[in-house]
């Protein structure tokens, strides 16, 4: 069974920061692709950023760019997502997701959430003007 578990989000004020961490196991295939989305009250399911276990590649939204970092610990089967210089804007329930890398499609795995199998629970992440 694939389980993703997110934790670490929370109430922050603006240019502050978070770091979100996802648990992933249970899938099986040789290569992966982990994305971190989030959506807003109101608004669509918004890709921030994702990454691919088979080129290494990481791609982030221009929202986010310059201020988040998507990173892995292969040996606690965990990636993250470092989140500096909050802003109001970036208030959102955050989800992990991951999928197999067969599908990636590079910059193009942001907006296509169709790619990805499975999803965590989400976590809120609330920045504070």
């Amino acid at each position: 069974e694939v389980q993703l578990v997110e934790s670490g989000g929370g109430l922050v004020q603006a240019g502050g920061s978070l770091r979100l961490s996802c648990a992933a196991s249970g899938f099986t295939w040789e290569h992966y692709i982990i994305g971190w989305f989030r959506q807003a009250p109101g608004k669509e399911r918004e890709g921030v950023s994702c990454f691919s276990s088979s080129d290494k590649s990481t791609h982030y939204a221009d929202s986010v760019k310059g201020r988040f970092t998507i990173s892995r610990d292969n040996a606690k089967n965990t990636v993250y997502l470092q989140m500096n210089s909050l802003k109001p804007e970036d208030t959102a329930v955050y989800y992990c997701a991951v999928g197999d890398a067969k599908y990636y499609s590079g910059s193009y795995s942001l907006d296509r959430p169709y790619e990805y199998d499975y999803w965590g629970q989400g976590t809120q992440v609330t920045v504070s003007s």
